[in-house]
């Protein structure tokens, strides 16, 4: 039987499969759309399954706040190559897995997975990323999410830095909803893309850690043979003042402003605050830069046309 080309056309559009491949399912299934549409899709997770042991470092960070402000979820999803993280087809992917976090109830990734794909009822998660991984062409991972419920007055900011590559949410409890907490979030996540803090404020440190870096600061101190005369009280003093100048540092309430270097970011905070006439604290933050801690594959280019020529 021939092959109706038009629906080759649509089967397509219908899938985003190559038009070869359209065509041999509907061979194969005597012009049957339905059926083509299973037979490209079961070739598809197949597909997938082959591209699965391919590292996937690459990708972007995408972040959805509900109509309400209520609820927030940013997640990190990884492709291949950087090529396909520019591409507006799997742009919109990211962006709908955002979306499907905000209304989950997953706790982690394998609850996540298994979930039903909002936009496709008959795909789990994980289902839907298959056909994804079919129809871009590269391994594609689902790598993290983190959701925020907003149970107090205040404000879910979001943050995109470098198209994608880092990303940032935040939360602001202020008993005033007023637009100049947006401004503030923006800022402040800014600042948080920029110099990565690891805690909130001094308090936020566990001991264990101020424990661990006193060590470390102790060992360095009393190696130093230029502290060899000095005595140990003298010495504790050094450590204590380099400590709390390394909390400075990692700590965001007390980085200095990346905007105006003359005040800390809490001494912002208390200047938007004064002008509003309301307490503004920030309740928590997070910040995922895309391939973080990942190993990226070095690509041998010409070996690879070789091999493909071969």
């Amino acid at each position: 039987m021939a092959v109706d080309m038009k629906k080759v056309k649509e089967l397509r559009e219908m899938t985003g499969a190559g038009m070869m491949d359209c065509k041999k399912a509907l061979e194969e299934t005597n012009n049957d759309m339905d059926k083509a549409v299973e037979v490209l899709r079961e070739k598809g997770l197949a597909a997938s399954a082959k591209k699965a042991g391919r590292i996937a470092a690459e990708g972007i960070v995408a972040i959805h706040l509900s109509d309400d402000n209520k609820v927030g979820a940013i997640v990190e999803v990884n492709s291949e190559t950087d090529f396909v993280a520019k591409n507006q087809k799997f742009r919109d992917y990211v962006d709908a897995v955002a979306k499907q976090v905000t209304k989950s109830s997953a706790v982690d990734m394998d609850a996540f997975f298994a979930e039903t794909w909002q936009d496709d009822p008959q795909f789990t998660v994980k289902e839907e990323l298959s056909q994804q991984v079919a129809v871009i062409g590269e391994n594609l991972n689902i790598r993290r999410f983190e959701r925020y419920t907003k149970e107090n007055a205040g404000k879910l900011v979001s943050y995109i830095h470098g198209g994608g590559r880092i990303g940032v949410m935040i939360e602001l409890a202020c008993e005033k909803e007023v637009d100049a907490l947006e401004e503030l979030g923006k800022n402040i996540a800014m600042q948080i893309a920029a110099l990565n803090p690891q805690f909130i404020a001094t308090k936020d440190v566990p001991q264990e850690f101020i424990d661990k870096e006193t060590e470390i600061l102790t060992v360095q101190a009393k190696e130093d043979p230029k502290n060899a005369s000095k005595p140990d009280n003298i010495i504790a003093k050094m450590i204590e003042g380099r400590l709390k100048k390394e909390l400075k540092e990692i700590c965001l309430v007390e980085q200095a402003y990346v905007k105006d270097g003359d005040m800390t970011v809490q001494q912002y905070i208390n200047s938007v605050a004064k002008e509003i006439g309301a307490d503004i604290t920030i309740t928590r933050y997070v910040r995922f830069e895309t391939g973080e801690g990942l190993a990226k594959k070095e690509e041998d280019f010409a070996a690879e046309v070789a091999k493909q020529i071969q």
